[in-house]
């Protein structure tokens, strides 16, 4: 049997290794070319930008959040201010088992039900990765009890903070207003602003009242910490710093003592007030009651906190002096007055016999005047004395809605009287344009006689009627009312000048005879004879009573037999000393009945302080007497 011998082919099994050979170098060769050309890449043409990323990451910035500005009254009295502290803070992100976590912290640190409610309403409107407190104001000794176990609690950190203090709580709280966490919506117009690189690191805000108003002055200018850190993010050292600069301080017009006896006065009655100084237009005293305890919304309000005051029937968040609108009542009388002597220079002799009610022509209807049996002869100096109804409704009559809105607005009844404040509503002096623009209606001859003693359309504000009265104590000269008196920057104090907006025309002659009726209102005789009682000064002022429920006619209104809240609201409006006025002022007492009885001697201890430095004894409800007056 013979063998098959077979022969290799060297040669072609060396070619096909080499070839191999080749084409395996070449792949590794491309592969170390590509390399190579992304290290250029990255090295080279990218190297700015990954420099950049590597510093970045090397280095952090730190905000350095600026001491808020303090604000104090025109003595120097401080109405808010800031003090140091340190919270405990929780990032939710990086909490694994925040019901643990939070049950753990309570065995170091005291946790009441108040703040885990606080904290819950805190989550639900929190930004992503922002820090929320769980307690505020650590002890020393919890500080120092949680420092040791910290390594315990990720996402769970001490840190220093600057908190705001309101010292006069409630007496300030509409004026001052408060500051608060930011939100979503604040964030967002801070941006629109290109404002949201100076809050980095902010947590607060200006929410309401003088802090939001002036929230651009006080808040300063962030500044901004380099700090070397290692690969485990801790500090090695900081490379540069820019110093924050702080708030500017407010100066207020406010005088806190007045403030505090303003507050004081009213006792259980709520209302507002308003002082003005006429000859500037600074605002001496602005009390809302009742008030709240600013104190309460700087971290967020807890829920039990926040439904007592948001459901009280006495609804103590309503800013009474700027937004709240009430029928004038009888204050509109000398307004009225010097409206009737502008049109008809005979008004000034003109004399009518007051049965106790108005008839209008061609109508069987009779408006009631308050006195019963009317006030015999009444010329204009009595009608403002005895506050007689029935002489403005027929002085209403005659001059007609659209003439009364003319002159009256020159008072700054029915538009805003541009105070330092935000959220002021404009109330409403009516006209036949306006009904038919808001009610498709003509405007009846009976809308004019209610019109003319302050009732059916008429609205104010207690601010409106104040800057009305300093107005018109100033001889007519209007100054735009305003809370800051100075404002701190850095190179000095900058006085805010007083801001005269214009003069009304009024002849000396009349002015001078409204005034001495006014005056003529505290002396007796008058429907605040009370009011002036051993005073050492000559007051000028007039009372008011404001319906909130229209009585049907023939019907008399029987205090006792209405609901507290559907009582008549007493106004008193006035200045002082009335020959060379330094205080002009409106008071309301809401739902408190007559203006003699209530509101006249709340005026009359503002003004016994500002003028005589003497300190009152507060009103209280069961003090009330009777006044000479039911208006």
């Amino acid at each position: 049997m013979s063998r098959i011998v077979e022969l290799k082919d060297t040669q072609r099994e060396i070619y096909f290794f080499r070839l191999r050979l080749f084409l395996s170098l070449g792949f590794v060769a491309l592969l170390f070319f590509i390399l190579l050309l992304r290290f250029f890449y990255l090295q080279v043409i990218r190297h700015d930008y990954f420099e950049t990323m590597a510093e970045s990451n090397r280095i952090y910035v730190v905000p350095i959040v600026p001491n808020r500005g303090v604000i104090t009254d025109r003595n120097g009295v401080v109405l808010a201010r800031n003090y140091s502290g340190y919270t405990l803070e929780v990032t939710p992100e990086k909490v694994p088992d925040m019901q643990a976590t939070i049950a753990e912290i309570g065995k170091l640190v005291e946790i009441k039900p108040k703040d885990l409610r606080r904290f819950k309403k805190l989550m639900s409107e929190r930004r992503s990765l922002q820090t929320l407190p769980i307690r505020t104001r650590l002890t020393d000794d919890e500080v120092a009890r949680f420092a040791a176990q910290r390594y315990r609690f990720p996402g769970v950190e001490i840190k220093a903070r600057l908190f705001r203090e309101y010292p006069f709580t409630e007496v300030t709280s509409h004026l001052l207003g408060y500051i608060g966490r930011i939100n979503q919506q604040e964030i967002d117009e801070l941006e629109e602003q290109e404002q949201a690189t100076n809050y980095m690191g902010s947590d607060y805000i200006g929410k309401t009242g003088i802090e939001q108003r002036y929230e651009a002055e006080m808040h300063g200018v962030t500044g901004f910490e380099q700090v070397e850190v290692d690969a485990g993010g801790r500090a090695v050292r900081m490379l540069s710093r820019t110093a924050p600069q702080s708030g500017k301080n407010l100066t207020l017009t406010l005088d806190a003592k007045l403030q505090e006896i303003a507050v004081q006065a009213f006792g259980d009655y709520r209302g507002a007030l308003v002082a003005i100084d006429p000859s500037n237009g600074e605002v001496l005293a602005y009390v809302s009651k009742p008030g709240y305890d600013p104190n309460l919304f700087i971290d967020g309000i807890d829920t039990e906190n926040w439904e007592a005051l948001n459901n009280s029937p006495d609804v103590p968040l309503n800013n009474r002096a700027l937004r709240g609108q009430y029928p004038m009542g009888s204050t509109i009388k000398p307004f009225m007055a010097l409206a009737g002597l502008h049109y008809n220079a005979k008004m000034t002799t003109r004399e009518i016999s007051d049965p106790g009610y108005y008839t209008l022509p061609g109508s069987s209807h009779q408006y009631r005047d308050w006195k019963a049996g009317g006030h015999g002869r009444v010329d204009l100096f009595k009608s403002v004395q005895v506050s007689c109804d029935t002489f403005y409704y027929g002085l209403a009559t005659e001059l007609g809605i659209d003439r009364m809105h003319d002159y009256l607005q020159q008072f700054g009844f029915g538009k805003k009287t541009g105070i330092d404040l935000e959220g002021e509503t404009s109330g409403l002096l009516p006209s036949t344009e306006w009904k038919m623009k808001r009610y498709k209606q003509i405007w009846y001859p009976g809308d004019t006689v209610s019109a003319g003693i302050g009732q059916g359309y008429h609205l104010v504000t207690p601010m409106q009627l104040a800057f009305a009265t300093a107005t018109l104590a100033n001889d007519g000269v209007a100054f735009k009312p305003h809370l800051v008196k100075e404002i701190q920057h850095p190179e000095g104090e900058v006085q805010i000048p007083p801001q005269p907006l214009y003069k009304v025309d009024i002849p000396a002659e009349d002015l001078a005879l409204v005034k001495r009726a006014m005056v003529a209102v505290t002396q007796p005789g008058g429907t605040a004879v009370g009011a002036s009682m051993g005073a050492q000064y000559t007051i000028a002022g007039k009372t008011g009573t404001a319906q909130v429920i229209g009585m049907k006619q023939g019907e008399k209104y029987d205090e006792r037999k209405v609901s507290e809240y559907f009582r008549d609201h007493a106004w008193f409006i006035a200045f002082a000393p009335a020959d060379k006025p330094r205080i002009a002022l409106a008071v309301l007492g809401e739902n408190a009945g007559h203006g003699g009885s209530v509101a006249a001697p709340i005026a009359r201890k503002v003004m016994d302080y500002y003028l005589l430095g003497k300190v009152p004894t507060p009103l209280k409800k069961a003090d009330e007497k009777p006044g000479v007056e039911n208006d």
